[in-house]
């Protein structure tokens, strides 16, 4: 997993409250467990004029004209400025992944859906839940200022505008450190690999007859 430190980058908007997983990324792509390739089916159903498929080739398909993402002026941000309960609905780890896929390193949003909200730090992306008013003024600087970026410190907690002014946002200890470091599941449990091979040496001596059994 990509550590996430400071990340400056252009701003998308997802003026919409309420977006579900289903939209993030719909159904019909939950067949691969590969973690990449979703960033083409983010937001499919609003991006394309027609129904996508996996394994489809997108750069053949008619373009939503009015969908923000196909915007030039959008092209290439990294952080999403969305609405409240961002990522409610089922619980498909799809959604970040196709958030990540697509280049998306932050979520600035009032609210997350719980789960959503927990699986983004489990893949890289960094969701930031700010009060609805700081949220609301960050869109009108966003939709008069194109090409607006803003900068967000982990370290320091802190999302920063253009003009230097510093908004704090709260995030988890624990989270935040492995953000920083890079690790999900497997890398914290990397961490104790020494340990998780030594037990099982010791295990495999006290107990031979279990490990008789797995070839």
């Amino acid at each position: 997993m990509r550590a996430f430190t400071v990340h400056s980058g252009l701003v998308a908007p997802m003026d919409r409250a309420n977006v579900d997983t289903d939209l993030i990324i719909p159904k019909q792509f939950l067949k691969s467990i590969k973690r990449s390739g979703f960033g083409p089916n983010l937001f499919d159903e609003l991006r394309y004029l027609d129904e996508g498929q996996p394994g489809e080739d997108c750069s053949k398909r008619p373009l939503n004209e009015e969908f923000p993402l196909n915007f030039p002026r959008y092209q290439g941000a990294s952080v999403l400025l969305a609405r409240e309960n961002f990522g409610c609905g089922s619980s498909r780890e799809h959604a970040p992944w196709a958030l990540e896929d697509y280049g998306f390193r932050a979520i600035i949003a009032p609210s997350f859906a719980d789960i959503f909200y927990n699986n983004c730090f489990k893949n890289g992306v960094l969701p930031i839940a700010i009060d609805e008013a700081t949220v609301d003024r960050l869109f009108d600087e966003m939709y008069a200022d194109e090409g607006y970026q803003l900068t967000i410190d982990l370290e320091r907690q802190l999302v920063i505008t253009p003009t230097g002014e510093e908004i704090p946002f709260d995030v988890d200890a624990f989270r935040r450190q492995c953000l920083l470091e890079g690790l999900d599941d497997i890398g914290l449990t990397l961490q104790r690999a020494e340990a998780i091979r030594a037990y099982e040496a010791s295990a495999r001596q006290k107990s031979p007859w279990l490990f008789d059994v797995i070839r």
